[in-house]
């Protein structure tokens, strides 16, 4: 909410800040009313407005709710992410950003306690849909190491590295007055300081003795009344972790030598066994040798069987390149797990919360460095459950990703129904245990996909409708390419050290569900979707020369530019034959290599599953010794058939369904004569440039040089963003200066950087300025900020579209921007958006039935374009969007209809042309952090708000926009961001936000027995109000901590809300709950009038009753 200042502002017109956030007076366009622009105002608490999607990166805590079924991962970062059942998750974040060290749930009661680095706990509301703080306690004089709350206690543990356990009121968070100082605890038993407190817990069965855990090895059981240690144990070596037997009779300690050493509670002098689980037994009673720590021990019992000892580490030294495991102990059967990656924590999952009672264990969750596993106990062979979280975003580095809105109803049915063929078996046959929380009771009318590239070749799609995240279905681009056989066997590219089939770019129409990626090994691979299984015999495939020669050819003059000679042609009239095998020529005549393609196809049959299946590979080759360019730009046109990509080098142009090469030009040969840049005439470059150089450079004044190519995988891997440039216009134009504020410093690095093609975009539209109709084109950006128009001849549809060629030409049309050219996108005189022309999807795999009308179909596009009768001059708006500025140009007349300069200082990162509710307007994320959208088609600013900075890379090769108001990005290496930067959008997802806390009755406390209740066995209870009151214990010193009050509670307005809005929201409701209090005395009052009333009444009956009776008449 605005404060009133704000909301002045916006209606005097003017601009306001408000929370690093500019909100600019709203415009009425053709494409937006009113009351669809206000929706697109900001929320101040912009990072409410989020939900993020994948493994928790770098998690370092674990704590699990038994009763209400709630899962709690704490990262190094501060995040905090809340699963339960399928569906219900829920991020929040601690402002310090210290790493969460614990977590420990308040169980059955809706609250979580955290610790972390910065020695501050943290007492976290879960009862709302966005928990929030309600208290924090940060510790000045001592480091915090471990806590400890019991079950149906409101008194938390905490010890210190010093060696010290303090006490605290959860209620209030508030410290106690009892302190149990390490001095006191070991007393003589130990010469020297006996290290941080590494462990807390309070006996199963008697609730007054506390078990103490110091890292040097001694253990002592303090009893809490008599305030003194009642036994002490020690061990030569240093304890990671201690857990209970239930009966509270045992304890077991787990050592840093591999150990585990079990105790009996009255026994301190020496443990009762000592067990080394992956030691090896020596000879003649010889200790075994040492082994690797074991960092954690549970002690977990059954009522009809043996107990389970669990434990992760402990590995023998001798075995070097084994994999982390987590070894279960059930009696005589000890079961080692391996697992992909380090073990940060595990828990056990229990049927009952009471400690005092027999376990009953029946799955254990383990937290992996880079993944989540739950391992079934119950089943032999302990099987693993199937995760349902989205938790494999990064099974493969990330390497691009794409976010579509508003999809056709039917594809993500479509998606699931191919992708579920595609899961794994032999996981367990029962359901995911964490089930608590509920589903949200929002709906949402479209659905959305997210689609993510990655390292390996693979392409995800995933099911984003609402706020959930669900894996469809998963591509596999490298299957098309023979694999090398051994290590020393490499492919022919030299453009990456490693992987080399990385999605770089993707293309992708939904409507038609052609898809289309470009991979960093300079190889380009069009898919179509068929619901059949087909084996393809021969995989087609075309290699294509784009290479960078001025010398000897001649351009075409003028805006009429002849077509090009023949359909095939390439630049240099070379036709291009489509190939059905790889090129066998590896060199050239002085022994270069020469076109050969950078990887190699396979040549035997392929089985293509349902789903995507493989209908063109294309691949740029080497020229002369030189590797081909990484690709910058790529798109697919299903109505016309045709796919387009560029580079530095030049553009190619494929016609997919006759396999053939309509386009073959270099980035001069498109300008023709109208090139207004002085170049000199050069062959290919004789020194290699390291590839992928310029190509990921975003640096902006401040950013180190060394994080300018940050990657997943490799900086030669990154998508162009923008490639600076020390060519000069030849023509001084006014508006059209194409100094780069960042190019000074890299043109010294690489003065032979290139212009490369960075937007390319199919439509139907006007190409010249005399045309009178639309028609088939294509419009290419580059990144010298310059727009070129090529006409499309397309053949009619049906038999005649695979027989007649594809006629390509320029056009000579030429428009001029500042910055390279990132988006283009078209509206028709109602400034509504234009989509590209697309064909909708049918199964290509069945035999078409000889229907004329269908084949007439086949070539209609699928798009909205102006009436021919609307007599008016200019039928559509073009709207370009570069790194510096953004344009719309009246069409056909080419006249700059608006001009918006979005930055000076910095540059667009991403630029996309969105719809909200009933308008159209355009995105832009700025390398200077600031989220900017502009209404359309006037390009007046509706709002700029600072969101994040750009740390790198990552961030900026996948941050992109889509319809409804939403973006995303990827946040960190395994997790995805999404954020909505409209009002009535952030409003349908609060409502679909899932209930992470249910009311669920607690389970009933196990019964003690007549014997046991007789003669005092059972559990003995402790009443810790008495003992750790401020009456009993006194006050705690201010010095030690400081409480501070949260933004969170049950009424969150209160926190939520600020300046005179905030005042205005407290007094309301504090005029409400007065309100409240005067209604319930008012009823109070009236109840106690209306019973004195009837009392009187039967008094006066009572009196005229019995008033003439004798004493004996009664």
């Amino acid at each position: 909410m605005f404060d009133t200042g704000d909301l002045a502002a916006l209606r005097k017109g003017t601009k306001s800040k408000h929370l690093g956030m500019t909100v600019y007076k709203l415009t009425v366009d053709k494409a937006l009313s009113l009351p669809d622009v206000t929706r697109l105002i900001f929320h101040t608490r912009f990072k409410k407005m989020t939900v993020r999607h994948g493994f928790p990166y770098q998690p370092s805590a674990l704590a699990f709710d038994p009763v209400q079924k709630i899962l709690a991962v704490g990262t190094q970062t501060g995040a905090l992410r809340l699963f339960g059942r399928p569906g219900v998750e829920c991020y929040c974040q601690h402002d310090s950003g210290a790493a969460v060290i614990q977590l420990q749930f308040l169980i059955n009661e809706g609250a979580l306690v955290s610790a972390l680095a910065d020695d501050t706990l943290h007492l976290w509301n879960l009862r709302q849909k966005r928990p929030a703080i309600l208290h924090s306690l940060k510790f000045c004089r001592e480091r915090v190491t471990f806590c400890h709350l019991p079950f149906q206690s409101k008194w938390l543990y905490v010890g210190t590295e010093r060696g010290n356990i303090h006490i605290v009121n959860v209620e209030s968070f508030t410290l106690s007055g009892y302190v149990i100082m390490w001095n006191k605890a070991i007393e003589l038993s130990s010469k020297s300081h006996p290290g941080p407190v590494v462990h807390i817990s309070d006996n199963p069965m008697d609730e007054g003795k506390l078990l103490i855990g110091f890292e040097s090895g001694t253990v002592v059981l303090w009893d809490l009344k008599s305030k003194k240690a009642d036994y002490r144990y020690t061990y030569d070596e240093a304890i990671h972790s201690v857990a209970w037997h239930h009966e509270g009779k045992q304890f077991i300690c787990s050592h840093s030598d591999g150990t585990l050493t079990i105790w009996n509670v009255r026994s301190p002098a020496k443990p009762m066994q000592t067990i080394t689980p992956h030691g090896k037994q020596l000879k003649d009673g010889k200790k075994p040798e040492p082994c690797k720590p074991i960092l954690k021990v549970e002690f977990k019992t059954t009522r009809s069987g043996e107990p389970f000892i669990i434990l992760s580490g402990g590995l023998s030294y001798d075995t070097v390149g084994r994999r982390p495991c987590l070894t279960v102990m059930h009696g005589k059967s000890t079961a080692v797990l391996e697992m992909d990656y380090s073990i940060v924590d595990f828990l056990t999952l229990c049927e009952t919360p009471y400690p005092n009672d027999f376990q009953e264990p029946y799955a254990v969750v383990v937290l992996l460095e880079k993944d989540l596993v739950l391992i079934d106990l119950a089943q032999n062979g302990y099987p693993i459950f199937e995760n349902p979280y989205p938790l494999s975003i990064h099974e493969s580095p990330v390497t691009c990703c794409e976010y579509f809105a508003d999809c056709p109803v039917d594809l993500i049915p479509a998606l699931y129904s191919v992708g579920a063929r595609q899961k794994r078996q032999g996981y367990s046959k029962k359901e995911w245990p964490i089930n608590g929380g509920n589903w949200g009771l929002g709906a949402q009318s479209y659905s959305e996909i997210i689609i993510t590239g990655h390292a390996d070749g693979s392409i995800k799609f995933w099911d984003a409708s609402a706020i959930t995240l669900q894996v469809l279905y998963k591509l596999k681009t490298s299957k098309v390419f023979e694999k090398s056989r051994n290590k020393d066997e490499k492919p022919n590219t030299d453009i990456v050290d490693e992987d080399p089939y990385a999605i770089q770019i993707i293309s992708w129409c939904p409507e038609s569900r052609m898809l289309c990626i470009a991979g960093v090994s300079a190889h380009v691979i069009i898919y179509r979707f068929s619901k059949q299984e087909v084996i393809t015999e021969v995989i087609p495939m075309l290699e294509v020369r784009l290479l960078y020669e001025i010398s000897d050819v001649e351009t075409p003059e003028g805006e009429q530019a002849p077509p090009l000679p023949t359909p095939v042609g390439s630049a240099n009239s070379q036709p291009i034959p489509p190939q059905s095998h790889p090129s066998t020529s590896s060199s050239s005549s002085d022994g270069l290599r020469d076109n050969v393609p950078c990887l190699k196809v396979k040549s035997s049959p392929l089985k293509q599953s349902p789903g995507y299946q493989t209908e063109l590979v294309i691949q740029l080759v080497w020229v002369s010794g030189e590797p081909p360019q990484q690709i910058t730009s790529l798109a697919v046109n299903s109505s016309y058939g045709l796919v387009v990509f560029g580079n530095c080098n030049g553009i190619a142009m494929v016609d997919y369904l006759q396999k053939a090469v309509l386009l073959n030009l270099g980035t001069i040969e498109l300008y023709g004569s109208n090139d207004p840049y002085r170049r000199e005439p050069r062959s290919p470059r004789k020194s290699r440039q390291p590839s992928g150089a310029g190509l990921c450079d975003i640096s902006e004044g401040a950013v180190v040089p060394e994080d300018r190519c940050k990657s997943p995988t490799s900086a030669k891997m990154s998508r162009k963003l923008s490639l600076p440039t020390d060519l000069k216009p030849d023509l001084d134009i006014k508006d059209n200066s194409f100094s780069r504020s960042r190019s000074s410093s890299v043109t010294s690095i690489d003065k032979e950087s290139r212009e490369a093609m960075s937007a390319l975009h199919f439509c139907e539209t006007f190409t010249r300025k005399t045309d009178s109709a639309p028609s088939p084109c294509l419009w290419v950006g580059t990144t010298l900020g310059t727009v070129l128009v090529i006409a499309l001849n397309l053949p009619p549809g049906g038999e005649q579209r695979l027989l007649q060629p594809v006629i390509v030409s320029p056009s000579g049309t030429i428009l001029r921007l500042k910055g390279a050219i990132l988006r283009m996108a078209f509206l028709d005189s109602t400034g509504c958006l234009v989509p590209p022309a697309h064909e909708p999807w049918k199964e290509h795999n069945v035999p078409e039935e000889k229907d004329e009308k269908e084949k007439l179909k086949k070539r209609r596009p699928v798009s909205v374009s102006p009436s021919s009768s609307q007599e008016i001059s200019e039928n559509q708006y073009a709207v370009i969007c570069s790194e510096k500025q953004a344009k719309v140009i009246s069409l056909p007349s080419q006249n700059c209809a608006y001009k918006q300069n979005i930055t000076e200082t910095s540059f667009v990162l991403r630029g996309d042309i969105v719809s909200l509710s009933n308008g159209i307007c355009l995105a832009c994320f700025c390398a200077n952090g600031h989220i900017m959208t502009f209404s359309l088609p006037s390009l007046r600013p509706l709002l700029d708000v600072y969101y994040l900075p750009l740390t790198n890379m990552r961030i900026a090769r996948t941050f992109c926009f889509t319809n409804n108001g939403q973006a995303l990005y990827l946040v960190s290496p395994t997790e995805i961001q999404r954020l909505t930067y409209s009002q009535e959008t952030c409003e349908n997802l609060q409502e679909m936000l899932g209930e992470l806390f249910t009311p669920v009755e607690t389970p009933e406390a196990p019964n003690r027995g007549f014997f046991k209740g007789l003669f005092g066995g059972g559990a003995q209870s402790l009443d810790r109000e008495e003992l750790f009151g401020e009456s009993s214990s006194g006050k705690a010193s201010r010095s030690l901590a400081q409480h501070i009050p949260g933004p969170g509670g049950i009424e969150g307005v209160k926190g939520a809300a600020s300046g005179v809005v905030g005042e205005l929201a407290r007094a309301r409701l504090a005029l409400d709950e007065r309100g409240q209090k005067l209604s319930d005395l008012e009823e109070r009052t009236a109840a106690m009038l209306s019973s004195a009333d009837s009392f009187s009444k039967h008094a006066h009956e009572m009196m005229l009753k019995y008033k003439d009776k004798k004493w004996y008449q009664f």
